[in-house]
């Protein structure tokens, strides 16, 4: 399934509406302007609140939580020490975690599981604000990828600003 994730512009907080490959309006990550820490809300078109982003601020590095129902659905940690690209570990429950490996710049990077592409993610840069191209492939959880994408668009922000 494709999907186009935008930043929204002009905003009080960190908010991205995400749009179907038939260019609907599915899902709004709400980002709360005014929190000790970065921390998001992603909904759907209804309100209903699907997960919970929040940064784990005592931590060894950019970290951030995902979680769902309350409870912890993943745990993104940006890997510190890579040389000419950017790569983020996303810990799932279990054995499998999923990786995210990038360009030096951090615009085009793939998720993978078990060695296999899971997600592919590609900057747009026609627009005003950041804008991402996501394919996720059959069988993966795409609100884990679009949240993941997200984080990793904050992540980055935070090193570029400051």
């Amino acid at each position: 399934m494709r999907y186009v994730m935008k930043e929204k512009w002009l905003a009080w907080g960190d908010d991205f509406a995400i749009f179907n490959e038939a260019g609907q309006q599915v899902y709004f990550v709400d980002g709360r302007a005014f929190s000790i820490g970065k921390k998001l809300s992603f909904q759907d078109m209804n309100g209903n609140e699907l997960a919970f982003i929040r940064q784990r601020l005592l931590a060894w590095g950019p970290t951030y939580e995902l979680l769902r129902d309350g409870r912890e659905m993943a745990t993104i940690r940006k890997h510190l020490f890579t040389l000419f690209k950017a790569k983020f570990t996303v810990d799932l429950p279990g054995p499998n975690d999923l990786e995210a490996v990038g360009s030096f710049w951090e615009h085009n990077y793939s998720f993978s599981l078990n060695g296999k592409v899971a997600a592919r993610i590609s900057k747009e840069w026609i627009a005003l604000t950041d804008s991402y191209g996501i394919d996720i492939q059959e069988g993966i959880d795409p609100i884990l990828i679009l949240s993941c994408v997200v984080i990793i668009d904050m992540i980055c922000h935070e090193e570029k600003n400051g």
